[in-house]
């Protein structure tokens, strides 16, 4: 295969990699509001998530810096997209739309 579609799998790989760092993010967020030991999910799913990154990098790199930074560029790309699908509304999150009625 040529360079170009070696760092495109680099980049898809990353795109991977930063759906599930920052999709596990957003989930142990979720389970920490609602368990007895928030710190302990904090930290384990904090270095779980990391050693699933450090390596994913690690291998997908294959010792290039120039399919790292396709990597990374793919992490970025997918945390962008996954803050963008789990945004809750402003009014709902902030409590505006309460606060609104109340004034009227």
């Amino acid at each position: 295969m040529n360079d170009g579609r070696y760092l495109m799998m680099a980049c898809f790989a990353g795109m991977l990699l930063g759906g599930v760092f920052f999709g596990g993010l957003w989930w142990t967020v979720r389970k920490c509001l609602s368990t007895r030991h928030p710190a302990q999910w904090l930290v384990a799913s904090g270095l779980i998530r990391m050693g699933i990154a450090l390596a994913g990098f690690y291998f997908v790199s294959a010792g290039q810096w120039q399919r790292l930074l396709a990597c990374l560029v793919g992490f970025i790309i997918a945390r962008l997209l996954v803050t963008r699908l789990i945004r809750l509304p402003v009014a709902e999150s902030c409590g505006e739309k309460q606060g609104a009625n109340h004034a009227a």
